[in-house]
């Protein structure tokens, strides 16, 4: 008997063609495995049938750790071929209607991390160490199939050890793409700033200079880190002045988890994260003894942990007196990660000692993915590195693009059913940020063969995305589509769980409204493509726009204003405006003749009860003074409260700000921290199991960035389910703005294009 198999799915690069092999043998079983241009296995097997049988049985249960298996076509003959035995042929390459999956980038495995400290294997102290179960994938490669010479890899020839490992089926690297070895692989240098080369071993020298205080950019597997101790504050005072980020926490890399524990709280969950083959950066609460500098998470409860990844961390550390490293992207403000050796010479200059550099190309940039537990489960911060370019299953969802709004931005490509997010690419302000997306764009739709019939985009008139979305459009001679933010944001979610309608609650900083007001505190009916705004937080004079998000005094002022407590707080207040009484005079006078937009932000009451408090009332980092607020909040008992105001569809903020402002002096600032993040919680859950009831809907979907707040998260949460409706959340792609380009997809690929 024989038969002919196609396997889609994350079925290369991740050893699956050496697994059929082995799987085949055992089974007696001759034919052949070899990759397919279209990204599938192609597999062919000849025997028994009850063999062939016991080998398909096989092939689902002991499918490699990170492969996937998506589809599985299946033909079967009585004529046999004759095949003498089983091997692996090499790829084909052919037109593709529809691709398969390239797995992640895979933090280094357990075997590979032994060998590496292991004197008598010959990859003893080799950095780029790998097998079929690690190593880079998603940076590196540049088409279909995943073989060597469509790599980054190709520039390496193999010695002949490593071609003798290449070709046995019982070794571990049987047909490993990025297998090397310090005789035929990549090698690694240290520079001075100037580009002179240090002598003597690299990995040892950059140990040293980071123990004496040093700054390093090292380059890695999707760009350039910034590497410096995590414990001396002058190179992180230099590092913040560098980077124009003079509160913004750093992330950390910690050498094990025993480490870890030394200076954050770890749960079982959270630990499992942190040891994953994806090796995020997990957001841990910070212990009060830690001994960290506190310039590394400055006013915050929590700080962003990551383990070692490649061979070239663990290496670091081993010979390192410095047992947390801050390692953050190496960019410059709202650029993007840089990926190559000139630019990071060009643009670290003023700044970088010292530069640990590998000769292996990237072909595509990727930061580090972040995630941060909140209540009962995980959220993305940021989905990139070790995730992307994983896709979402969509059924009944035709070709589209989805490009998202300005910031956290990643873009979403839908493709045979799928949606693709491309890796984090961030803020898309500048002309080198909106290069990177588009190549990151372009290739997740050469990488999924996608055929798109519309892009999505959106409502913004000026965003750099709506902008692309119209080059789109005419290029490729499709439709574009705006869709608005917050309609978008719950759609995502809608997507990710398999709804048609549902009740939204969308909470975040800004989103450009259908009435051309900053939107931020919504209730939204959403059906299939139509959305209605059924309710909202009060909607407040937004003072200079991007300005009141800068500094919130002038929202805390906006809103004092309607009952005359302005005069007595902003008197004593002056030193918040930056240009103190004649800005407050301008910002009066504009209030009087009603110029300015209106606002129903989340972010910005949040915002403003932090001023208030005196917790933070500049912004240098999106989102600071409601993280700030709460952290602070976590030193409250909840003793007191403010019943929330709900009117005509309405959650009253004038009432929380007021109510705030007269218990000044009277109420312990964090539980008016805590009340106020529970007011807002609390209206705008109730508002939306009052229109849940009202529309006859029994599922209510979150998103937006301020669900990064536990406690709000939390409120919400258990207000809904104790109404006995259903809440749903998000999974796969971020609730800021990274998810909505999945959900603009979502809407015109499901609905609008049907």
């Amino acid at each position: 008997m024989r038969s002919k198999i196609s396997v889609s799915g994350i079925v290369q690069g991740v050893g699956f063609r050496p697994f059929i092999y082995r799987i085949a043998v055992k089974n007696n079983l001759t034919g052949y495995a070899r990759n397919m241009g279209d990204g599938t296995v192609e597999i062919e097997v000849e025997g028994r049938n009850e063999s062939i049988e016991k080998f398909i049985e096989d092939l689902h249960s002991e499918k490699p750790k990170f492969s996937r298996i998506d589809t599985f076509n299946r033909q079967d003959f009585n004529e046999e071929k004759g095949y003498s035995k089983f091997v692996i042929l090499r790829s084909e390459h052919k037109e593709r209607e529809s691709a398969s999956l390239i797995p992640p980038d895979l933090g280094i495995c357990d075997d590979c991390a032994r060998e590496l400290f292991d004197p008598k294997d010959r990859r003893f102290g080799y950095h780029f160490i790998t097998c079929t179960n690690c190593g880079p994938r998603f940076t590196i490669i540049e088409k279909y199939p995943y073989d060597k010479k469509n790599t980054s890899m190709r520039d390496f020839s193999l010695c002949k050890a490593c071609a003798h490992e290449y070709e046995n089926p019982l070794d571990r690297r049987f047909h490993a793409e990025t297998i090397a070895c310090k005789i035929c692989g990549p090698s690694l240098a240290l520079y001075d700033k100037n580009g002179v080369p240090i002598v003597g071993d690299p990995i040892s020298n950059t140990a040293n200079l980071i123990d004496l205080g040093k700054v390093v950019a090292i380059k890695g597997i999707g760009g350039f880190h910034i590497a410096l101790s995590a414990y001396i504050d002058e190179s992180i005072a230099r590092l913040r002045k560098w980077k124009h980020r003079e509160q913004k926490p750093f992330a950390v890399m910690a050498k094990d988890l025993n480490t870890v524990r030394g200076f954050a709280e770890v749960k079982e969950e959270e630990e499992e994260l942190l040891s994953s083959a994806a090796r995020p950066i997990v957001l841990l609460k910070l212990k009060k003894e830690s001994r960290l500098s506190k310039m590394v998470s400055p006013g915050l409860h929590n700080i962003g942990v990551m383990l070692p990844y490649s061979g070239v961390h663990l290496l670091l550390f081993s010979r390192s007196k410095t047992d947390v490293y801050i390692m953050t992207s190496g960019n410059l403000p709202s650029e993007p990660i840089v990926a190559e050796e000139k630019e990071a010479f060009k643009k670290f200059s003023d700044f970088v000692d010292f530069y640990l550099i590998h000769n292996r190309r990237i072909l595509h940039r990727c930061d580090d993915s972040v995630i941060r537990r909140v209540d009962d489960g995980f959220y993305f911060i940021r989905r990139s590195r070790g995730y992307t370019p994983e896709p979402l299953n969509l059924e009944g969802v035709k070709d589209t693009i989805g490009l998202g709004a300005e910031q956290n931005v990643a873009g979403c490509v839908v493709s045979s059913g799928r949606a693709y997010l491309t890796q984090y690419i961030g803020d898309i302000e500048n002309l080198e940020t909106m290069e990177s997306y588009r190549h990151a764009l372009t290739r997740i739709l050469k990488l999924s063969a996608s055929k798109p019939m519309a892009v999505a985009h959106d409502l913004h008139p000026t965003f750099n995305t709506t902008l692309y979305a119209q080059e789109l459009s005419k290029e490729a001679g499709i439709p574009s589509f705006p869709i608005q933010h917050h309609h978008a944001h719950i759609a995502s979610v809608m997507a990710e769980n398999e709804l048609e309608q549902s009740i939204g609650i969308a909470l975040d900083g800004y989103g450009y409204g259908t009435d051309k007001n900053a939107w931020g505190g919504e209730v939204l009916f959403c059906d299939r493509e139509k959305m209605i705004r059924i309710g909202h937080l009060e909607e407040q004079p937004y003072l200079g726009g991007d300005l009141a998000a800068r500094y919130p005094a002038r929202m805390v002022l906006a809103i004092l204003h309607k009952s005359g407590y302005d005069n007595k707080w902003t008197s004593e207040n002056l030193t918040k405006f930056p240009y103190g009484a004649e800005e407050v005079k301008i910002l009066l006078k504009k209030l009087k003749l009603r110029d300015y937009i209106l606002t129903s932000s989340t972010g910005r009451i949040l915002d403003a009860i932090s001023t208030l408090l005196d917790v933070c009332s500049t912004r240098t980092y999106e989102g600071e003074p409601a993280m700030k607020l709460e952290s602070f909040a976590l030193n409250a008992k909840g003793t007191f409260k403010i019943d929330p105001v709900i009117e005509k569809d309405t959650v009253k903020t004038t009432t929380l700000i007021e109510e705030i402002f007269l218990q000044l002096g009277k109420t312990s600032p964090a539980e008016l921290a805590y009340a106020g993040e529970e007011y807002l919680a609390r209206g705008i859950s109730e508002l939306a199991v009052i229109k849940a009831k009202e529309y006859g809907v029994r599922d209510i979907s979150i998103s937006g960035g301020v669900f990064y707040n536990e406690h709000i998260s939390r409120t919400i949460r258990n207000v809904v389910e104790s109404n006995k409706l259903r809440l749903y959340k998000h999974k796969y792609a971020p609730p800021g703005d990274g998810c909505i380009s999945l959900g603009q997809a979502y809407i015109v690929g499901k609905w609008v294009m049907k």
